[in-house]
């Protein structure tokens, strides 16, 4: 019997719990595609909620809204119309359509092929025989691949706009309105969360490679000529696991353990302002249960960066099935976007200070939503006795309190649905459970990540005590109903541990 990997088992617990699962599995499913059920989509807006709080309102950041479809003209002028492609192979037996780096990565183990040319490609699979991974078939000749979908906006379908790959753009292009906004002051962040849509030739690796999916991102405008971070001293002594392109040409492939201030000094992160926004990526991902040690900042080689990018760090989480994948890219743009914009558009992007004239330079931290979910889900993931249990921090978990009655009588259901009632008055979210055997309720809660279950016995009727039980220790306190408000809120503010909120 074949040992399912910690991907299967999570795969499988998110379609029994409401995780998630593929989109429109009743016709067979689409790759690229996926649904969150209620546990999933909660779990996704925490980490959003978190990620808002920490990029958005604590760095000061302005956040907009923008929509999906964008006009053609605007990613002419971004180069995303041009050069936003992979590169395709079709099988010429079954006609599937493959993404040439990933199958040839799959049958050689060779690495760093996206440089290459369609030539250089299908020499390679010439020579190592690689056939389509479905039906062994022989596979044709390699050709480019737009990612973009495109769409008509209105009835002109001789129009071609497109669905947004990034949500870069409109805050390039209204950048003045936002400079206004700013105060006219240097530097500021315009930030923004929400759906981009890529059109993969590929996609097998369930919520990792996605067609449409949640970004997180914000850009960082500042002065070239004044690039100094001032938030920098928060972080320098912040070590990162890097791995730079300079050292990555050599053919080393070991991760470099350095301060944010040795990397800055010895030059291989370019801009402070990138080093101080990759110091809080690693915090943030930290703060979601991924081991420091489980994390690392990639730099992309020359022929792997975006086109408009001088410098590009991917932060990368290690994962049991596919190994290091890309949660969040760090990107320097310099002037690139607002000057190709500036060109197409006859706007000008320019800002005047102190008697020069001159265009922002950009630092962009972007991040993938679902991508994050899963890696924060299989960290979670551990067993207990053969139980499942989720261990989520407790400020992202998609339930944080559990409320049950010992039995199903004697007033007991009662009892426990009033405290249900005024812990959900108290605005937490609760989830009440009556069915089975007080065991089975706890393996519930434990697998959908509950912090907390309190339980309503018969000696909550004689005193008005209940008994709280952890998640991750299975340790019980009892503790007053009339206490549990003040108690629990101190506790998911993390300013009480759970011994402290009982005896």
């Amino acid at each position: 019997m074949k040992t399912r990997d910690k991907y299967e088992k999570i795969a499988e617990l998110a379609k029994r719990r409401g995780f998630f699962w593929p989109s429109y599995e009743i016709y067979g499913g689409v790759g690229g595609l996926i649904d969150f059920g209620h546990l999933g989509a909660t779990l996704k807006h925490k980490i959003e909620a978190k990620w808002r709080d920490e990029f958005v309102r604590q760095q000061g950041l302005i956040e907009i809204e923008t929509p999906v479809v964008g006009i053609g003209k605007v990613f002419e002028a971004s180069g995303h119309a041009k050069h936003f492609t992979d590169k395709m192979v079709e099988c010429q037996k079954c006609k599937r359509k493959w993404r040439v780096d990933h199958v040839i990565q799959e049958q050689t183990r060779i690495k760093g092929v996206e440089g290459l040319s369609l030539e250089e490609l299908d020499k390679i699979i010439a020579e190592k025989n690689i056939r389509c991974p479905e039906c062994k078939g022989k596979l044709g000749k390699t050709q480019h691949f737009n990612l973009m979908f495109k769409t008509s906006i209105g009835p002109y379908a001789d129009s071609i706009d497109y669905g947004r790959p990034e949500a870069a753009q409109s805050m390039f292009t209204n950048f003045k309105r936002l400079y206004e906004m700013a105060r006219e002051k240097l530097p500021f962040g315009v930030a923004q969360i929400g759906r981009c849509l890529r059109n993969e030739i590929s996609p097998r690796q369930g919520p990792i490679r996605l067609r449409e999916f949640t970004i997180m991102e914000f850009e960082f405008f500042f002065d070239p000529e004044e690039p100094h971070c001032p938030k920098l001293k928060e972080v320098e002594k912040e070590v990162l696991a890097i791995l730079p392109a300079s050292e990555k040409m050599k053919k080393v492939e070991k991760t470099m353990d350095l301060t944010v201030g040795e990397a800055l000094s010895r030059g291989f992160i370019k801009a402070e302002w990138q080093a101080y926004f990759m110091a809080v990526s690693k915090q943030f991902v930290t703060s979601l249960g991924i081991p420091s040690e489980k994390q690392r900042f990639d730099e992309k080689l020359p022929w792997e960066k975006a086109h408009y990018s001088a410098q590009t760090y991917d932060h990368e989480v290690y994962c049991e099935r596919w190994g290091w994948i890309e949660v969040a890219g760090h990107a320097y743009r310099t002037d690139y976007d607002l000057k190709t914009h500036m060109e197409k558009s006859r706007v000008d992007m320019q800002i005047f200070k102190a008697g020069r004239r001159f265009i922002p330079h950009v630092v962009e931290p972007s991040f993938g939503a679902e991508r994050l979910v899963y890696a924060t889900l299989e960290y979670a993931y551990t067993k207990k006795d053969d139980r499942i249990i989720l261990k989520f921090p407790i400020d992202i978990v998609p339930i944080q309190l559990a409320v049950f009655p010992l039995v199903s009588k004697d007033g007991l259901q009662e009892k426990a649905m009033e405290v249900y009632t005024m812990l959900m008055g108290e605005g937490f979210t609760v989830e009440y459970d009556e069915a089975g055997s007080i065991g089975k309720r706890y393996a519930r809660a434990d697998e959908a990540g509950v912090p907390i279950a309190i339980t309503i016995d018969y000696t909550t009727l004689k005193d008005g005590t209940v008994t709280l039980r952890d998640r991750d220790s299975w340790m019980q306190v009892r503790n007053k109903i009339d206490n549990l408000p003040e108690i629990l809120h101190k506790y998911f503010k993390g300013k009480l541990k759970f011994k402290q909120i009982g005896a």
